[in-house]
Formats: C-alpha cells, structure tokens, sequence
C-alpha cells in the first residue's frame, strides 16, 4: 500500500505545523521587490514600493522560521517525516536560501546583520545540498518520484549564493556558487527531462512543482549578471532566451497544471516568474535596449500580475482556515 505524503497538521494543543515548501513564499516575495528595485531605478517608479514589499517578506520569514523551529519542538515526527520523504525534503533546502534572500532586501540598510544571515544561509544551504546529494548518489530512487524539486537542493543556494556574495561584496566567492549551481543543474536537468518525457505524467498534487523549471536558466542568468560587469554577453542572454522558452512552455502547459484548485503550492512558480522579469530588468539596466526594453517592461507587469494573484489567493485560503488543507 502506497504511504501517503505526510501533510501539515495542527496538533491538539491548537499549534501550527508548517510545511518546508511554505518558505517558497519568501523567494517569491524577495524576487518581486527586487524587481521594484531595479524598476524603480530604471523608470523612475516609487521606491517605496519594492521597499514594502521587502519589508512584507521580512516579516513572514520571521513568522514562517518561528513555526518551522517550532515544529522541530513540538511536532518532531512531522519534522522527521518531511525530512525523510524522498520529495518533500527537497523543500527544506528553502530554509537557508530565504534567509540569504532576507539577507539581499536588508543589504542596504543593515549590512551588518545582512552579513551574518548570508553566512548562516550559505552553510545552511551548501551543508543541505551536499547531504542531499549524498542520498541521491548512492541510488535507489523511484524514477516517478523526480521532479524538478531536485533544484532546491543545489542548484538554487549556488545560484543565490553568488547573487548575495556579489551584493555583499564577497566577489571572489560568487563565481564558485555560480559554478556549482550551473553544473549541477545541467546534470539534473537531463534527469528530470527524461522523467517527464518517458514515463506518467505527474500527478495533480505535484504538478505546480513543474514552476520550478522556470528557475534555472533566470536564476542563473541573474547570478551570471551578478559576477560579470559592462554590457550582456551572449552567454547571459543564452540564459534568458533558455528560461524565456520555459515560459512559453509553462504557459501552454497552464490548463493541464491548473486541474486541481489553488493552493499554496503554486508558490513554486513564483522564484522563476520573478527571476525572469529581475534578469530581463537587469540586462536592460546593463545597456541592452530595443526587444529587451519591451519584454523588461512586459514581464515586469507579468510578474506582478501573477505573484499578486498567488499572494491574493493564498491570504483568501489563509482566511477560510484552509492554508494548511
């Protein structure tokens, strides 16, 4: 008999257990608000927007990272049972990659406290990956259960470690996440395409999982942006034309993804929506013009449009008390 995925649970004192996968919301928010910064730089729009936004993400991070120690407390066999799960424990790599991104929205206003969270961040996220990896090299697992949350492990701290590194100053660390997190994607893309290609199609409950392609190529074009100066090179905009094509791909795909009603699972959307209007922002802010200007600016309201319609969705769950259904 198939084991049921461990779900988040309220126990009987009337305290909340969480999910990892809910720190996804943080990657989603700090990708908005760094998109208002740039926007806000290159069009002239108000700051204080991205700035709100960075403070709305401080604020749940603190909230979620008080629930998920608590749970470590006083719901350890729920903890346990995700940290096990050949799935679900990928989504605890988000722990220290929201904190490295909490570290990038107070960066400029705290550089020392910003400072400390990056290396906390860092380990947390390299220590993870390195664990995680670990498990997956010694083999065993079910080719049906590969989905693209095996980016969370590596690939995504690589990547956001040399974002942070960069912003902070630590330019000669950024380039080897950068390393790290590109040549592991490219090993686990290959994985991930030939299980979607060859056998079942993955389950409702896991489809929104499959927003998380978008990340990569964005992601990474963002970090290589963040190691490199002066004008684009063709590799950097190899990157956005490769994460541009997974957009096109997810939206052709939205009526199958959409099978099951909302829930705060398509949260994982959110870091590769974001990723790919902040790097089309970023590559206009470092002199491209012409086709980049318009898709900057389409994206740009794209990604409001969508993260602001999750967000939405996820307060009106939170209100009927099915956020944790």
């Amino acid at each position: 008999m198939r084991k049921s995925r461990p779900k988040p649970t309220v126990s009987k004192d009337y305290r909340v257990t969480i999910p990892a996968s809910f720190f996804g919301m943080i990657l989603g928010l700090a990708g908005l608000g760094s998109c208002w910064r740039v926007a806000a730089k290159l069009w002239h729009l108000p700051t204080w927007i991205g700035e709100a936004i960075m403070l709305l993400t401080i604020a749940i991070w603190l909230v979620l990272l008080l629930l998920y120690v608590g749970k470590w407390l006083w719901a350890r066999a729920d903890a346990l049972a995700e940290f096990e799960h050949p799935v679900l424990c990928c989504f605890i790599g988000l722990v220290p990659v929201s904190t490295m991104f909490v570290a990038l929205a107070i960066a400029p206003y705290f550089r020392a406290i910003a400072v400390p969270l990056f290396i906390v961040g860092t380990i947390g996220q390299l220590s993870f990956g390195v664990y995680r990896s670990g498990q997956l090299w010694m083999g065993g697992r079910k080719p049906e259960i590969i989905t693209p949350i095996l980016y969370l492990s590596t690939v995504a701290g690589s990547f956001v470690s040399a974002i942070v590194a960069s912003t902070l100053g630590f330019r000669e660390w950024a380039p080897l996440f950068f390393g790290g997190g590109l040549f592991s994607w490219l090993a686990l893309e290959s994985m991930i395409m030939q299980r979607l290609y060859l056998l079942e199609a993955l389950p409702k409950p896991l489809r929104p999982t499959l927003g998380i392609q978008l990340a990569p190529p964005v992601v990474g074009c963002v970090a290589y942006l963040s190691i490199t100066s002066g004008h684009p090179d063709a590799f950097a905009q190899f990157l956005f034309g490769y994460g541009l094509l997974q957009a096109l791909i997810l939206l052709r795909l939205l009526p199958w993804l959409f099978q099951q009603p909302f829930t705060a699972s398509y949260w994982a959307f959110t870091l590769g929506i974001a990723a790919l209007s902040l790097a089309s922002l970023r590559l206009v802010e470092r002199g491209m013009t012409g086709v980049m200007q318009e898709l900057a600016l389409l994206l740009f309201i794209g990604a409001n449009i969508a993260i602001g319609s999750i967000a939405l969705g996820t307060v009106r769950l939170l209100l009927r008390g099915k956020l944790l259904s």
